[in-house]
């Protein structure tokens, strides 16, 4: 059996075949069909971390693991992070959970990524659930809400090919150049627009009563609420003709309609807001629980599935961890001196932090202010399994490679609890398997998660009562100031702080900076340098940093959302300086 997932942090989750040393698509996955995205073509190549390091010297993986008992031996469980990222997807991954929680560190809680968003899906309907792909595939029209899928969803580019389409971003996407409508909104106002849409849906009078009557609560609230703010007056905030957004209106009316929403309307304060707003407008519409339609945002496609790996006792916020509060702080699978809001900062709480480990395959700005940095294992040298938030499929990743590169997390796992004399896991195989349990049935050879396998919310919502719940208010705490609004989406050919790392700032010909010039960006938290490239696909308010550009999080404010602790790297401005030649 040479068939294994991809372990990189995408909605795909591509099933993958390993054939004389080289990753190759599966052509008979349904949604993934064959084809893979230059991040993983090119996995192979990237040059690992090959041998552990102390103090800058290479060590052997038992001096390095004999070194970290040591220091976690020294320093108090009370001042010790467990920093763990998502750069790889596998649940076994989580397996140093099983330590850390018995030795007492404080984990991280929140997200970097989808966690405002998710907050407010989960104030509606209970839980997230992404649409599994066959329910696209029988929409008439697909909303695309603050998602560039040509790049951070590219095997669903085919299920869209015969759509009629309404794309809702700031930027001129590949696919908003081929839909029937563009709203290309304001940054930031996407909360009101949903309110706008809503307002017209309430004028026109086009609700599903049928729907609104039995399936949820409190519309007759969500209704004076949009009714408190003027048509006029959303319009302007919002920055799209009137006239558009009733085209995209019309076009939804009595069809079958999905949305897929990225994670970039949510990167605000109110980013649970937004989320709780494009649900209730499309409640209104009756969206949800039948075929061919609902809003699929970021999914939890391990609902049903045991979580068998430990919390910790005490948890804080991931997006602004102050690591110089630790003695020790064990990093695995992430890059927060590159990846964490107000790099200055963090990495200036690095430098301060008295003993930090760094678990992971590559180098990066990390490993290279860590005190001690041991390699791990990649997804083809361990036995794993993986979800994905962008579909409902179970993908196993089974050991089909040996190295002598790296220790896996379970290893690592079990030799420190042996130095501590605590209960080390049982196999890898025994825990997929407790962990997958009956949550799962076959379909066309592929694993999928039994929680998905009606249409989602068929049956009603995770509320208490099953019935979604509408909006009725909003907290909000918006960034004033002047300059650009900046835009952090991903780019193509990286990942994160991945493979090929784009360099570059985007600006509209109208801001007056030619092509290649260098200019500092300028934000209440910091300053970076990045070469100017010409982008006309960019509202003229607007400048675009790739995630994972060097630089880019220096701009960016170490805050948390109003609700799920998640990072909001777009709740700011930028002022761009020329640099003298």
């Amino acid at each position: 059996m040479n068939k294994t997932t991809c372990p990189l942090d995408c909605y795909d989750a591509c099933s993958v075949l390993f054939e004389e040393g080289k990753l190759k698509g599966d052509k008979a996955h349904p949604v993934t069909g064959g084809y893979l995205c230059p991040n993983l073509n090119h996995y192979l190549s990237e040059p690992r971390i090959l041998k552990p390091r102390f103090k800058g010297e290479e060590i052997s993986m038992e001096k390095a693991v004999t070194i970290l008992s040591e220091m976690l031996h020294e320093v108090q469980d009370l001042k010790t992070l467990y920093f763990k990222g998502q750069g790889n997807f596998g649940t076994l991954q989580n397996t140093t959970a099983h330590f850390f929680s018995q030795y007492g560190a404080d984990f991280t809680k929140g997200s970097l990524c989808d966690g405002a968003g998710e907050a407010g899906v989960v104030e509606g309907r209970g839980e997230s659930l992404s649409l599994p792909y066959e329910q696209i595939a029988k929409s008439n029209i697909v909303v695309v809400w603050g998602r560039n899928i040509s790049v951070s969803n590219s095997h669903f580019m085919d299920l869209l090919k015969d759509k009629i389409l309404i794309v809702i971003d700031p930027v001129k996407t590949q696919l908003a150049k081929k839909a029937a409508v563009h709203l290309q909104l304001k940054p930031r106002e996407d909360l009101f627009l949903a309110i706008l849409m809503a307002r017209f849906v309430y004028i026109e009078q086009i609700e599903d009563y049928d729907f609104i009557d039995n399936f949820t609560n409190d519309f007759d609230y969500f209704v004076e609420f949009i009714r408190s703010f003027p048509v006029k007056e959303l319009s302007e905030r919002v920055g799209v003709a009137l006239e558009d957004v009733l085209t995209a209106l019309m076009l939804m009316e009595k069809e079958k309609v999905t949305f897929l929403v990225g994670v970039g309307v949510q990167k605000y304060a109110h980013g649970s807001s937004v989320l709780r707003a494009i649900d209730s407008f499309a409640a209104m519409l009756g969206f949800f629980g039948k075929e061919g339609c609902g809003v699929s945002y970021l999914g939890n496609s391990g609902l049903g599935f045991k979580d068998i790996f430990p919390k910790g006792r005490k948890q804080v916020p991931k997006a602004t961890v102050d690591f110089a509060k630790y003695d020790l702080a064990f990093i695995q699978g992430s890059n927060p001196a590159n990846q964490l809001p107000n790099t200055a900062k963090v990495i200036d709480a690095l430098i301060k932090c008295k003993f930090s480990v760094y678990f992971g395959l590559y180098e990066n700005e990390t490993s290279r202010l860590a005190d001690l940095v041991i390699p791990a294992k990649n997804f083809l040298e361990k036995e794993d399994i993986r979800f994905s938030y962008g579909t409902d499929f179970i993908g196993r990743m089974p050991k089909l490679a040996e190295s002598d590169i790296g220790i896996s997390e379970k290893e690592l796992t079990d030799r420190l609890c042996e130095a501590f004399g605590y209960e080390t896991l049982p196999p890898e195989k025994q825990m997929i398997e407790e962990i997958v349990g009956n949550n799962v049935y076959e379909k066309d050879g592929y694993l999928r998660n039994r929680e998905y396998q009606q249409i989602p919310y068929s049956d009603g919502f995770y509320t208490d009562d099953e019935k979604f719940q509408f909006m009725d208010d909003y907290d909000d705490e918006m960034c004033e100031g002047e300059g650009f609004f900046l835009i952090t989406c991903k780019q193509k050919h990286s990942l994160n702080s991945q493979f090929k790392r784009d360099e570059h700032i985007y600006l509209s010909q109208v801001c007056g900076f030619e092509e290649g010039a260098l200019v500092r960006a300028v934000s209440p938290y910091g300053a970076a340098e990045f070469k100017v490239r010409i982008c006309e696909d960019l509202r003229d308010d607007c400048v675009m940093i790739y995630s994972g550009t060097p630089g880019v999080n220096y701009l960016t404010p170490d805050q948390l959302s109003l609700e799920g602790d998640s990072a909001i790297y777009q709740e700011t401005r930028v002022v761009l300086e020329v640099v003298d030649a």
